[in-house]
């Protein structure tokens, strides 16, 4: 599988907290290799959509679809409580 940005996600990332970018960066990897890894917590988001949601840490999530064989990353944002 390979990954691919969306412009809202270069966004996303550019203006996210060093820390949080650390965090993101990690959990890529795992999703890279594993897309049940635990630490992903990934879950249908939107079936309808066929839009993904994993987790960056506690407070941030990325949403992302399918496709091919391509996960394409369209957000990272803070997760409302």
């Amino acid at each position: 599988m390979q990954v691919r940005f969306t412009d809202r996600a270069y966004e996303d990332d550019a203006d996210a907290l060093p820390a949080v970018k650390k965090a993101f960066e990690k959990q890529l990897q795992y999703l890279l290799s594993n897309l049940q890894h635990s630490s992903l917590h990934a879950k249908k988001y939107d079936a309808a959509n066929d839009v993904w949601q994993g987790r960056v840490n506690r407070s941030w999530r990325f949403y992302f679809t399918i496709d091919g064989e391509e996960y394409v990353i369209f957000s990272i944002i803070s997760h409302p409580q």
